[in-house]
């Protein structure tokens, strides 16, 4: 058949759009993070061309959170998903494990091994992911992130797991990670030589997530006020709290936005105790390359202001 030149034009033309539309949409590479502190841990060493998608929302707990549809099929479009581990994001364990995701998903965080060079893909056999709970204060501590040795880690698996995509730069991926670590690095020094004068201080953690942070800086934590965050204590363990915060020095509590703040203006009331108030999921650090950064030094700085000078009863 003879084509006319405008119309070979158009044909033509009509050819490339369907030729280049697919790659077009496909640039774009799409990841899904369960909680904050590891979108701005991908934040840190992604490329440019990255979607980040996080799935728990400002003010929720990842140990009791639901997921939504449209979350669902955020997750269906992702080319990988990053989480802790069935220790942590438990509202997630059958979805991720199962056979729709397991393939492209990574757990930064589960078991003794988990921090070690081992595969990053991990899969949880369908026997270990029924009835599975996260018991505070029990095993390992999951909240890693907050160490920043730890997050280093994460982000080398990170960049390990990125790396495998198609058409990822991966001397980019290389270079945002090494800048990713020399400034940790360097934020981790500073906050070192901050956190000194509070070595003597009391602290008291509302629950285990401030272990590793406290750990790693060498800070003292005199005791965890509950080793699960989603219940109320009872009056005896209420009791035992006055009691040790009594006989602290200059006792400083460090409580968490997420949870129910109540049972512990009750143990603290008619008491010198500080309170101070840190954000393990930080909630109000803003979603840049440096994020992580900041949201060390918010820790830090929380710390900080259980200082007597810093005091605000």
């Amino acid at each position: 058949m003879r084509l006319f030149p405008g119309l070979r034009f158009v044909c033509t033309l009509l050819i490339s759009l369907a030729v280049a539309g697919p790659t077009t949409a496909n640039a774009e590479t799409v990841i899904v993070t369960s909680i904050k502190p590891l979108e701005l841990l991908v934040r840190a060493v992604a490329t440019d061309d990255t979607r980040i998608v996080t799935l728990v929302p400002p003010g929720a707990s990842p140990h009791s959170y639901s997921i939504r549809p449209s979350q669902r099929r955020e997750l269906s479009r992702a080319d990988v998903i990053f989480w802790v581990g069935p220790d942590m994001e438990t509202f997630l364990t059958r979805l991720l494990t199962g056979l729709d995701f397991s393939d492209r998903t990574v757990a930064l965080g589960h078991g003794p091994d988990a921090m070690g060079g081992h595969d990053t893909k991990h899969k949880v056999e369908p026997k270990e992911a029924v009835g599975h709970d996260h018991q505070h204060g029990n095993g390992e501590d999951p909240h890693i992130w907050v160490d920043p040795a730890l997050a280093v880690d994460m982000a080398r698996k990170i960049v390990a797991a990125l790396s495998e995509l198609p058409d990822q730069d991966s001397a980019q991926l290389d270079r945002n990670l090494t800048r990713f670590e020399n400034a940790v690095k360097q934020r981790e020094a500073a906050i070192s030589e901050q956190l000194e004068p509070t070595h003597d201080i009391s602290l008291f953690a509302y629950h285990s997530a401030l272990t590793r942070f406290a750990d790693h800086y060498g800070l003292h934590i005199e005791d965890v006020l509950t080793l699960n965050p989603e219940l109320s204590p009872g009056a005896r363990h209420v009791a035992e709290i006055r009691n040790k915060l009594g006989q602290a020095k200059h006792p400083c509590v460090l409580t968490e936005p997420q949870f129910n703040r109540q049972w512990w203006h009750t143990a603290t009331e008619g008491m010198d105790v500080t309170i101070s108030t840190w954000d393990p999921l930080a909630t109000d650090i803003k979603p840049t390359a440096s994020g992580y950064l900041e949201f060390q030094q918010s820790i830090a700085d929380a710390v900080l202001r259980c200082l007597p000078e810093q005091t605000e009863h």
